[in-house]
């Protein structure tokens, strides 16, 4: 009887750093994704997608919105792409601290929320549960899916 391999692993070594091994295929699919992100972040960050990613500090006021996008807008963009910077050399596998374990689990959060976005997710689980597999949306589903399986995998390690 074999065992059953996940793509992702993480473990928590008794020196408070993890070790985290990412199966090739699922590393390649989510590197071609942050790379996707970090794209609409540079060149399209008022895309209406990435809406959850960055919403407004004031809804009824034009003019301060304005200003907070001006002063705070570059400053979160930058964040993000840092975050998945290290989070794409965490993909590589290795030993990682808590922090880039965090960055991983940041970059995660953030892709789940542009996807989610995409796919107008509701609070209702009945949305992704019905599609049809040859819905076009089926393969955005299953990558929202997935970076919530990974997000479980992080959080759990992380409260080891």
């Amino acid at each position: 009887m074999g065992f059953f391999r996940h793509p992702f692993v993480v473990k928590r070594r008794r020196d408070g750093t993890f070790d985290v091994v990412v199966e090739p295929r699922l590393r390649d699919h989510l590197q071609h994704l942050f790379s996707e992100l970090d794209e609409l972040l540079a060149e399209a960050p008022d895309d209406p997608v990435m809406r959850r990613l960055q919403p407004p500090a004031y809804l009824d006021d034009g003019e301060r919105e304005a200003a907070y996008r001006l002063l705070a807008g570059e400053e979160l963009r930058t964040s993000r792409r840092v975050a998945m910077e290290r989070s794409l050399a965490a993909l590589d596998g290795g030993t990682l601290s808590e922090d880039e374990l965090w960055a991983l689990l940041q970059s995660f959060n953030a892709l789940r929320l542009v996807l989610g976005t995409r796919l107008d997710v509701s609070e209702d689980p009945r949305d992704l549960v019905d599609l049809d597999p040859d819905d076009p949306d089926a393969p955005v589903v299953a990558a929202y899916e997935q970076l919530g399986f990974l997000q479980y995998v992080v959080l759990a390690a992380l409260d080891r």
